[in-house]
Protein backbone atom coordinates (compact mmCIF):
# COMPACT_ATOMS: atom_id res chain seq x y z
CA UNK A 1 0.00 0.00 0.00
CA UNK A 2 1.49 3.31 -1.06
CA UNK A 3 -1.21 5.95 -1.18
CA UNK A 4 0.43 9.33 -0.81
CA UNK A 5 -2.87 11.25 -0.63
CA UNK A 6 -3.35 12.84 2.76
CA UNK A 7 -6.76 11.97 4.14
CA UNK A 8 -8.83 14.45 6.14
CA UNK A 9 -9.81 11.93 8.79
CA UNK A 10 -8.28 13.89 11.68
CA UNK A 11 -8.34 17.53 12.73
CA UNK A 12 -6.66 19.33 15.60
CA UNK A 13 -8.59 21.78 17.81
CA UNK A 14 -8.17 23.56 21.13
CA UNK A 15 -10.21 21.15 23.27
CA UNK A 16 -8.79 18.36 25.37
CA UNK A 17 -10.27 16.07 22.73
CA UNK A 18 -7.77 17.22 20.15
CA UNK A 19 -8.90 14.95 17.37
CA UNK A 20 -12.46 14.52 16.08
CA UNK A 21 -13.68 12.18 13.37
CA UNK A 22 -16.75 10.35 12.12
CA UNK A 23 -16.09 6.88 13.55
CA UNK A 24 -18.27 4.91 11.15
CA UNK A 25 -16.95 6.56 8.00
CA UNK A 26 -13.40 6.37 9.33
CA UNK A 27 -13.64 2.62 9.99
CA UNK A 28 -15.20 2.11 6.58
CA UNK A 29 -12.23 3.86 5.02
CA UNK A 30 -9.84 1.72 7.09
CA UNK A 31 -11.59 -1.47 5.96
CA UNK A 32 -11.26 -0.38 2.35
CA UNK A 33 -7.48 -0.23 2.88
CA UNK A 34 -7.24 -3.70 4.42
CA UNK A 35 -3.87 -5.41 3.86
CA UNK A 36 -3.77 -9.02 2.68
CA UNK A 37 -0.48 -9.73 4.47
CA UNK A 38 -1.24 -9.77 8.19
CA UNK A 39 -0.10 -10.85 11.66
CA UNK A 40 3.00 -13.03 12.02
CA UNK A 41 3.36 -13.27 8.24
CA UNK A 42 3.57 -9.49 7.97
CA UNK A 43 6.01 -9.07 10.87
CA UNK A 44 8.14 -11.89 9.44
CA UNK A 45 8.15 -10.22 6.02
CA UNK A 46 9.17 -6.89 7.57
CA UNK A 47 11.93 -8.63 9.55
CA UNK A 48 13.14 -10.42 6.41
CA UNK A 49 13.34 -7.29 4.25
CA UNK A 50 14.91 -5.10 6.94
CA UNK A 51 17.22 -7.98 7.80
CA UNK A 52 18.31 -8.20 4.18
CA UNK A 53 19.36 -4.55 4.38
CA UNK A 54 21.61 -5.29 7.34
CA UNK A 55 22.92 -8.49 5.78
CA UNK A 56 23.94 -6.35 2.82
CA UNK A 57 25.62 -3.87 5.17
CA UNK A 58 27.62 -6.66 6.80
CA UNK A 59 28.49 -8.20 3.44
CA UNK A 60 29.81 -4.85 2.21
CA UNK A 61 31.94 -4.51 5.32
CA UNK A 62 33.49 -7.94 5.03
CA UNK A 63 33.93 -8.39 1.29
CA UNK A 64 36.90 -6.05 0.96
CA UNK A 65 38.92 -7.84 3.67
CA UNK A 66 40.01 -10.77 1.51
CA UNK A 67 39.96 -8.93 -1.82
CA UNK A 68 42.91 -6.78 -0.76
CA UNK A 69 45.10 -9.89 -0.65
CA UNK A 70 43.95 -11.52 -3.92
CA UNK A 71 46.32 -11.54 -6.91
CA UNK A 72 43.70 -10.75 -9.55
CA UNK A 73 42.54 -7.73 -7.55
CA UNK A 74 46.12 -6.54 -7.15
CA UNK A 75 46.77 -7.00 -10.88
CA UNK A 76 43.73 -4.89 -11.77
CA UNK A 77 44.44 -2.22 -9.16
CA UNK A 78 48.23 -2.12 -8.60
CA UNK A 79 47.74 1.11 -6.64
CA UNK A 80 46.59 -0.93 -3.61
CA UNK A 81 49.57 -3.30 -3.53
CA UNK A 82 51.60 -2.70 -0.37
CA UNK A 83 54.97 -4.44 -0.12
CA UNK A 84 58.63 -3.58 0.33
CA UNK A 85 58.75 -1.81 -3.04
CA UNK A 86 55.32 -0.13 -2.82
CA UNK A 87 55.16 1.20 0.73
CA UNK A 88 53.61 4.49 -0.38
CA UNK A 89 50.58 2.61 -1.68
CA UNK A 90 49.34 2.11 1.88
CA UNK A 91 47.55 5.46 1.70
CA UNK A 92 45.77 4.53 -1.54
CA UNK A 93 44.77 1.16 -0.10
CA UNK A 94 43.40 2.82 3.04
CA UNK A 95 41.51 5.35 0.93
CA UNK A 96 39.84 2.57 -1.06
CA UNK A 97 38.60 1.01 2.18
CA UNK A 98 37.64 4.28 3.88
CA UNK A 99 35.88 5.88 0.91
CA UNK A 100 32.96 3.50 1.44
CA UNK A 101 32.52 4.87 4.96
CA UNK A 102 32.67 8.43 3.60
CA UNK A 103 29.89 7.56 1.17
CA UNK A 104 27.88 6.11 4.06
CA UNK A 105 28.44 9.34 5.98
CA UNK A 106 26.97 11.52 3.23
CA UNK A 107 24.13 9.05 2.65
CA UNK A 108 23.14 9.26 6.31
CA UNK A 109 23.49 13.06 6.23
CA UNK A 110 21.15 13.32 3.25
CA UNK A 111 18.53 11.46 5.26
CA UNK A 112 18.29 14.49 7.54
CA UNK A 113 16.50 16.29 4.70
CA UNK A 114 14.81 13.61 2.63
CA UNK A 115 13.95 10.90 5.18
CA UNK A 116 10.74 12.40 6.58
CA UNK A 117 9.69 13.73 3.18
CA UNK A 118 9.92 10.41 1.36
CA UNK A 119 8.86 8.19 4.24
CA UNK A 120 10.58 5.05 5.50
CA UNK A 121 9.75 2.73 2.60
CA UNK A 122 10.70 5.01 -0.25
CA UNK A 123 13.94 6.02 1.46
CA UNK A 124 14.91 2.35 1.85
CA UNK A 125 14.01 1.66 -1.79
CA UNK A 126 16.07 4.65 -2.93
CA UNK A 127 19.04 3.47 -0.88
CA UNK A 128 18.78 0.01 -2.42
CA UNK A 129 18.70 1.35 -5.98
CA UNK A 130 21.76 3.51 -5.30
CA UNK A 131 23.58 0.48 -3.90
CA UNK A 132 22.74 -1.57 -6.99
CA UNK A 133 24.21 1.15 -9.21
CA UNK A 134 27.34 1.29 -7.03
CA UNK A 135 27.76 -2.50 -7.02
CA UNK A 136 27.46 -2.69 -10.83
CA UNK A 137 30.11 0.01 -11.21
CA UNK A 138 32.40 -1.78 -8.73
CA UNK A 139 32.07 -5.17 -10.41
CA UNK A 140 32.86 -3.67 -13.82
CA UNK A 141 35.79 -1.53 -12.65
CA UNK A 142 39.06 -1.50 -14.57
CA UNK A 143 40.74 1.44 -12.87
CA UNK A 144 41.44 2.60 -9.34
CA UNK A 145 39.46 5.82 -9.86
CA UNK A 146 36.38 3.93 -11.07
CA UNK A 147 36.25 1.55 -8.13
CA UNK A 148 36.89 4.47 -5.78
CA UNK A 149 33.86 6.35 -7.16
CA UNK A 150 31.79 3.16 -7.23
CA UNK A 151 32.48 2.41 -3.55
CA UNK A 152 31.47 5.97 -2.69
CA UNK A 153 28.14 5.51 -4.50
CA UNK A 154 27.55 2.18 -2.75
CA UNK A 155 28.25 3.88 0.57
CA UNK A 156 25.70 6.61 -0.20
CA UNK A 157 22.99 3.99 -0.59
CA UNK A 158 24.04 2.14 2.52
CA UNK A 159 24.02 5.36 4.55
CA UNK A 160 20.41 5.96 3.53
CA UNK A 161 19.46 2.41 4.49
CA UNK A 162 21.24 2.13 7.82
CA UNK A 163 19.82 5.46 9.00
CA UNK A 164 16.26 4.44 8.04
CA UNK A 165 15.83 0.68 8.49
CA UNK A 166 16.13 0.59 12.32
CA UNK A 167 13.50 3.33 12.62
CA UNK A 168 11.15 1.57 10.21
CA UNK A 169 11.54 -1.79 11.93
CA UNK A 170 11.13 -0.29 15.42
CA UNK A 171 7.96 1.55 14.37
CA UNK A 172 6.47 -1.64 12.91
CA UNK A 173 7.37 -3.89 15.85
CA UNK A 174 5.40 -4.66 19.04
CA UNK A 175 6.91 -2.76 21.96
CA UNK A 176 7.38 -5.96 23.99
CA UNK A 177 9.53 -7.57 21.28
CA UNK A 178 11.17 -4.49 19.78
CA UNK A 179 14.47 -5.12 21.52
CA UNK A 180 14.92 -8.68 20.25
CA UNK A 181 13.72 -7.74 16.75
CA UNK A 182 16.29 -4.96 16.37
CA UNK A 183 19.04 -7.13 17.86
CA UNK A 184 18.30 -9.67 15.14
CA UNK A 185 19.32 -6.98 12.66
CA UNK A 186 22.68 -6.78 14.41
CA UNK A 187 22.99 -10.54 14.08
CA UNK A 188 22.31 -10.27 10.36
CA UNK A 189 25.19 -7.80 9.99
CA UNK A 190 27.51 -10.55 11.23
CA UNK A 191 25.74 -13.04 8.96
CA UNK A 192 26.59 -10.82 5.99
CA UNK A 193 30.21 -10.56 7.14
CA UNK A 194 30.40 -14.34 7.52
CA UNK A 195 28.93 -14.94 4.05
CA UNK A 196 31.38 -12.50 2.45
CA UNK A 197 34.40 -14.22 4.05
CA UNK A 198 33.36 -17.72 3.00
CA UNK A 199 32.51 -16.58 -0.54
CA UNK A 200 35.87 -14.82 -0.79
CA UNK A 201 37.55 -18.04 0.34
CA UNK A 202 35.60 -20.15 -2.19
CA UNK A 203 36.41 -17.77 -5.06
CA UNK A 204 40.04 -17.47 -3.94
CA UNK A 205 40.91 -20.58 -5.94
CA UNK A 206 39.87 -18.94 -9.25
CA UNK A 207 43.31 -17.41 -9.51
CA UNK A 208 43.33 -17.18 -13.29
CA UNK A 209 40.23 -15.02 -13.65
CA UNK A 210 39.10 -11.58 -12.50
CA UNK A 211 35.95 -13.35 -11.29
CA UNK A 212 38.06 -13.96 -8.19
CA UNK A 213 37.11 -10.45 -7.04
CA UNK A 214 34.31 -9.37 -9.41
CA UNK A 215 31.91 -12.17 -8.40
CA UNK A 216 31.96 -11.43 -4.63
CA UNK A 217 31.32 -7.74 -5.31
CA UNK A 218 28.53 -8.46 -7.81
CA UNK A 219 26.69 -10.63 -5.26
CA UNK A 220 25.77 -7.44 -3.40
CA UNK A 221 23.24 -6.82 -6.16
CA UNK A 222 21.20 -9.88 -5.13
CA UNK A 223 20.74 -8.65 -1.55
CA UNK A 224 19.88 -5.14 -2.75
CA UNK A 225 17.32 -6.44 -5.27
CA UNK A 226 15.60 -8.52 -2.59
CA UNK A 227 15.39 -5.43 -0.39
CA UNK A 228 14.09 -3.09 -3.11
CA UNK A 229 11.50 -5.56 -4.41
CA UNK A 230 10.48 -6.71 -0.94
CA UNK A 231 9.88 -3.24 0.49
CA UNK A 232 7.36 -2.62 -2.29
CA UNK A 233 5.04 -5.25 -0.78
CA UNK A 234 5.25 -3.88 2.76
CA UNK A 235 3.23 -1.09 4.39
CA UNK A 236 4.57 2.24 5.53
CA UNK A 237 5.27 2.83 9.22
CA UNK A 238 1.98 3.69 11.03
CA UNK A 239 3.75 6.40 13.00
CA UNK A 240 5.02 8.09 9.86
CA UNK A 241 1.57 7.78 8.23
CA UNK A 242 -0.06 9.53 11.18
CA UNK A 243 2.62 12.16 11.14
CA UNK A 244 1.96 12.65 7.42
CA UNK A 245 -1.78 13.13 7.99
CA UNK A 246 -2.96 9.69 6.79
CA UNK A 247 -4.76 8.19 9.82
CA UNK A 248 -6.89 5.65 7.95
CA UNK A 249 -3.81 4.06 6.41
CA UNK A 250 -2.09 4.08 9.80
CA UNK A 251 -5.04 2.29 11.40
CA UNK A 252 -5.08 -0.25 8.56
CA UNK A 253 -1.38 -1.00 9.11
CA UNK A 254 -1.83 -1.39 12.88
CA UNK A 255 -4.80 -3.68 12.24
CA UNK A 256 -2.66 -5.80 9.92
CA UNK A 257 0.30 -5.93 12.30
CA UNK A 258 -1.97 -7.09 15.15
CA UNK A 259 -4.07 -9.28 12.80
CA UNK A 260 -7.23 -7.87 14.37
CA UNK A 261 -10.12 -5.83 12.93
CA UNK A 262 -9.91 -2.03 13.23
CA UNK A 263 -12.75 -2.09 15.77
CA UNK A 264 -10.73 -4.28 18.16
CA UNK A 265 -9.90 -2.57 21.46
CA UNK A 266 -6.19 -3.36 21.30
CA UNK A 267 -5.91 -1.88 17.81
CA UNK A 268 -7.75 1.22 19.01
CA UNK A 269 -5.46 1.54 22.04
CA UNK A 270 -2.31 1.32 19.93
CA UNK A 271 -3.72 3.79 17.43
CA UNK A 272 -4.72 6.24 20.17
CA UNK A 273 -1.32 5.98 21.88
CA UNK A 274 0.52 6.74 18.66
CA UNK A 275 -1.94 9.48 17.77
CA UNK A 276 -1.58 11.21 21.13
CA UNK A 277 2.20 11.10 20.77
CA UNK A 278 1.89 12.62 17.31
CA UNK A 279 -0.35 15.41 18.62
CA UNK A 280 1.99 16.25 21.49
CA UNK A 281 5.08 16.21 19.32
CA UNK A 282 3.63 17.80 16.19
CA UNK A 283 2.19 20.76 18.09
CA UNK A 284 5.58 21.13 19.75
CA UNK A 285 6.91 24.26 21.39
CA UNK A 286 6.28 26.32 18.26
CA UNK A 287 2.67 25.28 17.65
CA UNK A 288 0.41 28.24 17.00
CA UNK A 289 -3.29 29.01 16.90
CA UNK A 290 -5.10 30.00 13.77
CA UNK A 291 -7.93 32.55 13.67
CA UNK A 292 -10.46 29.76 14.06
CA UNK A 293 -8.86 28.77 17.33
CA UNK A 294 -7.33 25.56 16.04
CA UNK A 295 -3.90 24.52 17.17
CA UNK A 296 -1.72 24.37 14.08
CA UNK A 297 1.13 21.81 14.12
CA UNK A 298 4.57 23.25 13.60
CA UNK A 299 6.80 21.66 11.02
CA UNK A 300 9.88 19.96 12.50
CA UNK A 301 13.15 21.69 11.73
CA UNK A 302 16.72 20.49 12.09
CA UNK A 303 17.46 23.19 14.63
CA UNK A 304 15.06 21.44 17.02
CA UNK A 305 17.65 18.67 17.31
CA UNK A 306 19.77 21.13 19.29
CA UNK A 307 17.09 22.41 21.67
CA UNK A 308 16.32 21.42 25.25
CA UNK A 309 13.03 22.31 26.90
CA UNK A 310 10.28 19.75 27.44
CA UNK A 311 11.37 17.46 24.62
CA UNK A 312 15.07 17.36 25.64
CA UNK A 313 15.91 16.79 21.97
CA UNK A 314 19.56 17.75 22.25
CA UNK A 315 20.15 15.43 25.20
CA UNK A 316 18.50 12.54 23.36
CA UNK A 317 20.51 13.21 20.21
CA UNK A 318 23.73 13.37 22.24
CA UNK A 319 22.96 9.99 23.80
CA UNK A 320 22.36 8.40 20.40
CA UNK A 321 25.49 9.97 18.90
CA UNK A 322 27.60 8.98 21.92
CA UNK A 323 26.47 5.35 21.72
CA UNK A 324 27.52 5.21 18.06
CA UNK A 325 30.83 6.88 18.94
CA UNK A 326 31.57 4.39 21.73
CA UNK A 327 30.83 1.48 19.41
CA UNK A 328 33.22 2.70 16.75
CA UNK A 329 36.17 3.59 18.98
CA UNK A 330 36.36 -0.04 20.08
CA UNK A 331 38.20 -0.65 16.79
CA UNK A 332 35.85 -3.36 15.56
CA UNK A 333 36.09 -2.13 11.97
CA UNK A 334 39.83 -2.80 11.88
CA UNK A 335 39.16 -6.48 12.52
CA UNK A 336 36.24 -6.59 10.08
CA UNK A 337 38.01 -4.84 7.19
CA UNK A 338 41.50 -6.27 7.70
CA UNK A 339 40.88 -9.69 9.31
CA UNK A 340 42.81 -11.67 6.69
CA UNK A 341 45.72 -9.22 6.78
CA UNK A 342 45.79 -9.29 10.59
CA UNK A 343 46.10 -13.07 10.66
CA UNK A 344 48.81 -12.94 7.98
CA UNK A 345 50.72 -10.46 10.17
CA UNK A 346 50.66 -13.12 12.87
CA UNK A 347 52.81 -15.18 10.47
CA UNK A 348 49.94 -17.46 9.44
CA UNK A 349 49.95 -18.66 5.82
CA UNK A 350 47.70 -17.05 3.20
CA UNK A 351 45.27 -19.95 2.91
CA UNK A 352 45.07 -20.57 6.65
CA UNK A 353 44.54 -16.84 7.26
CA UNK A 354 41.49 -16.90 5.02
CA UNK A 355 40.08 -19.97 6.73
CA UNK A 356 40.66 -18.50 10.19
CA UNK A 357 39.14 -15.16 9.14
CA UNK A 358 36.04 -16.97 7.87
CA UNK A 359 35.84 -19.02 11.08
CA UNK A 360 36.23 -15.80 13.08
CA UNK A 361 33.27 -14.30 11.21
CA UNK A 362 31.24 -17.47 11.82
CA UNK A 363 31.95 -17.35 15.55
CA UNK A 364 31.10 -13.62 15.51
CA UNK A 365 27.73 -14.48 13.97
CA UNK A 366 26.98 -17.21 16.51
CA UNK A 367 27.96 -15.01 19.47
CA UNK A 368 25.50 -12.33 18.37
CA UNK A 369 22.58 -14.65 19.17
CA UNK A 370 23.29 -14.27 22.89
CA UNK A 371 22.15 -10.64 22.84
CA UNK A 372 18.84 -11.54 21.18
CA UNK A 373 17.85 -13.69 24.15
CA UNK A 374 19.17 -11.35 26.84
CA UNK A 375 18.26 -7.87 25.59
CA UNK A 376 14.73 -7.70 27.01
CA UNK A 377 15.44 -9.54 30.26
CA UNK A 378 18.78 -7.97 31.23
CA UNK A 379 18.34 -4.59 29.59
CA UNK A 380 20.42 -2.33 27.40
CA UNK A 381 22.92 -0.77 29.80
CA UNK A 382 24.06 -4.00 31.48
CA UNK A 383 24.85 -5.64 28.16
CA UNK A 384 26.85 -2.59 27.09
CA UNK A 385 28.81 -2.63 30.37
CA UNK A 386 29.51 -6.35 29.92
CA UNK A 387 30.71 -5.90 26.35
CA UNK A 388 32.91 -2.93 27.24
CA UNK A 389 34.60 -4.71 30.14
CA UNK A 390 35.31 -7.80 28.03
CA UNK A 391 36.68 -5.81 25.09
CA UNK A 392 38.90 -3.74 27.36
CA UNK A 393 40.46 -6.81 28.96
CA UNK A 394 40.95 -8.47 25.58
CA UNK A 395 42.66 -5.42 24.08
CA UNK A 396 45.03 -5.15 27.05
CA UNK A 397 46.11 -8.76 26.53
CA UNK A 398 46.50 -8.21 22.77
CA UNK A 399 48.70 -5.17 23.40
CA UNK A 400 50.94 -7.17 25.73
CA UNK A 401 51.20 -10.16 23.38
CA UNK A 402 51.95 -7.85 20.45
CA UNK A 403 55.42 -7.26 21.87
CA UNK A 404 56.18 -10.99 22.15
CA UNK A 405 57.40 -12.54 18.89
CA UNK A 406 56.79 -16.23 19.52
CA UNK A 407 54.49 -18.76 17.86
CA UNK A 408 52.61 -19.29 21.13
CA UNK A 409 51.96 -15.55 21.46
CA UNK A 410 50.70 -15.44 17.87
CA UNK A 411 48.28 -18.32 18.50
CA UNK A 412 46.91 -16.70 21.67
CA UNK A 413 46.56 -13.37 19.84
CA UNK A 414 44.53 -15.06 17.10
CA UNK A 415 42.26 -16.62 19.73
CA UNK A 416 41.84 -13.25 21.47
CA UNK A 417 40.56 -11.73 18.22
CA UNK A 418 37.76 -14.28 18.40
CA UNK A 419 37.11 -13.36 22.04
CA UNK A 420 37.06 -9.63 21.24
CA UNK A 421 34.44 -10.14 18.54
CA UNK A 422 32.32 -12.19 20.93
CA UNK A 423 32.21 -9.47 23.59
CA UNK A 424 31.41 -6.88 20.93
CA UNK A 425 28.62 -9.03 19.48
CA UNK A 426 26.95 -9.44 22.87
CA UNK A 427 27.31 -5.89 24.16
CA UNK A 428 27.49 -3.45 21.27
CA UNK A 429 26.68 -4.93 17.87
CA UNK A 430 22.93 -4.30 17.70
CA UNK A 431 22.67 -1.81 20.54
CA UNK A 432 23.59 1.22 18.46
CA UNK A 433 20.63 0.57 16.15
CA UNK A 434 18.14 -0.07 18.95
CA UNK A 435 19.01 2.55 21.56
CA UNK A 436 18.82 5.73 19.41
CA UNK A 437 15.50 4.61 17.88
CA UNK A 438 14.00 4.09 21.34
CA UNK A 439 15.05 7.27 23.12
CA UNK A 440 13.99 9.84 20.50
CA UNK A 441 10.39 11.01 20.09
CA UNK A 442 8.48 10.51 16.86
CA UNK A 443 8.70 14.15 15.77
CA UNK A 444 12.49 14.13 15.48
CA UNK A 445 13.13 10.39 15.25
CA UNK A 446 14.09 10.34 11.58
CA UNK A 447 16.58 13.25 11.68
CA UNK A 448 17.98 12.17 15.07
CA UNK A 449 18.65 8.61 13.91
CA UNK A 450 20.22 9.94 10.72
CA UNK A 451 22.53 12.13 12.80
CA UNK A 452 23.54 9.28 15.11
CA UNK A 453 24.25 7.10 12.06
CA UNK A 454 26.39 9.91 10.63
CA UNK A 455 28.54 9.64 13.75
CA UNK A 456 28.93 5.92 13.16
CA UNK A 457 30.72 6.62 9.90
CA UNK A 458 32.85 9.42 11.37
CA UNK A 459 35.13 6.86 12.99
CA UNK A 460 38.89 6.66 13.30
CA UNK A 461 39.15 3.21 11.72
Amino acid sequence: MDNSEKRPGLSVNEDKELYTQDTSSFLAEVNSLRLSLRGPKLTTAIAFVTGTAFTLFGYDQGVMSSLLTEKQFDDTFPEVVVDNTHRNNATLQSLLVAIYEIGCLFGALSNLWIGDKLGRRRTIALGGVVMIIGAILQATSFSYVQILIARTITGLGNGLNTSTVPTYHAECSPAARRGSFIMIEGTLITFGIMVSYWIDFAIFWAKGSSAQWRAPIALQIIFALIMVLGIGFLPESPRWLLKDGRPAEAMAVISALEDKPPSDEKVKQIFEAIREAVIAEEIGPEGSRSRSGKVEPSKPSLRELFTSGRGQNFRRVCLGVTIQCFQQITGINIITYYATLLFERLQISDTKSRIIAACNATEYFLASFVAIFLIDSIGRRKLMFFGSAGQTGTMILLAILGSINTSAAHIVSAILLFVFNSFFAVGWLGMTWLYPAEIVGLRMRGPANALSTVRKFLNPT
